[in-house]
């Protein structure tokens, strides 16, 4: 029995994906049709059967070094029904965490346990401890300020809304913090957030985090939990993230048929995650679902 696929291609901001060059694709490999969800930025080609990985290497080679994001997957069910993101790097530009020291001139030592952690070289609670613990003292009023530096990633805000458009829940769960994460879930439209929490005491932070700590196991877990409260499967979820402890979402959505998506990821993370954006922003997203344009 044969199992349509369809490979979503999307241009990178400035390169156009022009008719010819997708006609010309259209003949080179074994596609039956193109679909187009945004003239000369993003397509689907289709085929009546074959296997994931080998159809994207396929288009791939076609493409050569042209910087387009090109993902493979089966057409029937693509749409999905829930979201859960990863919110720093991700669905936000900024690392919370990096910010913070910065304001109290520790950023690079920061920012490289930080790297360290993103990239599966250290544990990410002893990062995650070792980092806050460096915050000690420092009044509450600097998460104020450095809230005030949070920009949303290139696609977040139609990501968003072409979901709740098509019916979709959506969940934003960090390894960061609620006083930053609660703001963005709201603005954005998020449903629901999950987040570690600091122990402010006295008007000033203790240099702790509140047990327990959210990590890479939490984030799978919350994306069971997702299914089983909604009454839906993995093959119905999309997972996106960037670091290493998102690695057990987007492996265990991958694994049960959904999609899970490694953005502008860390090498530790785009070494075992197959799908990945790394030329166009978050609406590619809703692109793979098969949403034009038009309807974001």
């Amino acid at each position: 029995m044969t199992q349509e696929f369809v490979a979503t291609i999307i241009a990178a901001s400035g390169t156009e994906l022009s008719l010819d060059f997708i006609e010309s694709l259209l003949q080179k490999t074994e596609a039956t049709h193109t679909e187009w969800l945004a003239e000369g930025c993003a397509v689907d080609l289709f085929f009546e059967d074959g296997e994931a990985h080998a159809l994207q290497k396929v288009v791939a080679s076609h493409l050569g070094n042209m910087p387009c994001d090109v993902i493979v997957q089966p057409s029937q069910g693509r749409q999905k029904k829930f979201l859960i993101a990863d919110m720093e790097s991700t669905i936000i530009e900024q690392e919370m965490l990096d910010e913070l020291a910065d304001l109290i001139g520790l950023r690079d030592k920061v920012a490289s346990i930080t790297r360290r952690a993103m990239n599966n070289e250290i544990d990410f609670a002893a990062a995650l401890r070792e980092r806050v613990a460096l915050l000690a003292g420092q009044p509450e009023s600097i998460l104020k300020d450095v809230a005030s530096r949070i920009t949303y990633t290139a696609g977040a805000q139609e990501l968003l809304r072409g979901m709740k458009a098509s019916g979709a829940q959506c969940w934003l769960v960090s390894g960061g913090f609620t006083c930053f994460v609660e703001p963005v879930a709201k603005q954005l439209g998020f449903d629901r957030f999950y987040a570690n929490t600091l122990v402010v005491q006295n008007g000033a932070l203790t240099g702790e985090v509140a047990a327990p700590i959210l990590d890479k196991d939490s984030k799978q877990k919350f994306l069971q939990q997702a299914c089983a409260e909604l009454q839906i499967s993995l093959a119905e979820t999309m997972a996106v993230g960037d670091g290493a402890n998102d690695i057990p979402m987007l492996a265990a959505c991958n694994a049960g048929g959904g999609l899970g998506v490694a953005f502008e990821a860390k090498p530790a993370v785009r070494a075992v995650v197959a799908p990945q954006i790394n030329h166009t922003d978050l609406q590619t997203l809703l692109y793979v679902q098969g949403i034009a344009a038009t309807a974001a």
